[in-house]
């Protein structure tokens, strides 16, 4: 619980696990574990800001980090000093371009940066038709 606490990854508790007591494990395992004893989420799931079912080689794009790290910062989570400085200026390029992400998965570069359209785009994502995201928001 206490390597929970301090926010350790599951690959850090997987390592520690095996060094410390000489068992195997997996991340899934550990996470398995913060389910059970009702330990929040380690990732935070917002599908206002990713409702894209994302193509796996798009799953690390830059602006999409950037998503995941507004979602935690509208959470409340903390955010490592690095992590909030590229955020900060992520958004204010999107503003002074007066733009927003838009996810196409039938090309290449899978993001695009469009005007913004008064009135339409209110957040930082050209909002699509309807949510792809097969991924629950929540337990």
């Amino acid at each position: 619980m206490r390597w929970f606490e301090e926010g350790r990854t599951y690959q850090w508790v997987v390592e520690e696990y095996r060094r410390k007591y000489g068992i195997e494990t997996v991340p899934s395992l550990w996470g398995d574990f913060r389910r059970r004893r009702g330990l929040q989420r380690r990732t935070i799931r917002n599908d206002e800001l990713i409702p894209w079912l994302l193509k796996d080689e798009h799953r690390w794009l830059f602006p999409i980090q950037m998503l995941r790290a507004e979602a935690r910062r509208r959470s409340g989570k903390h955010l490592r000093d690095d992590e909030r400085d590229k955020l900060d200026a992520w958004l204010k390029r999107l503003a002074r371009a007066n733009a927003v992400l838009h996810y196409d998965p039938d090309t290449e570069e899978g993001r695009f940066y469009v005007p913004r359209r008064e009135g339409i785009d209110t957040d930082v994502i050209r909002v699509p038709e309807r949510k792809t995201t097969t991924r629950p928001a929540a337990d």
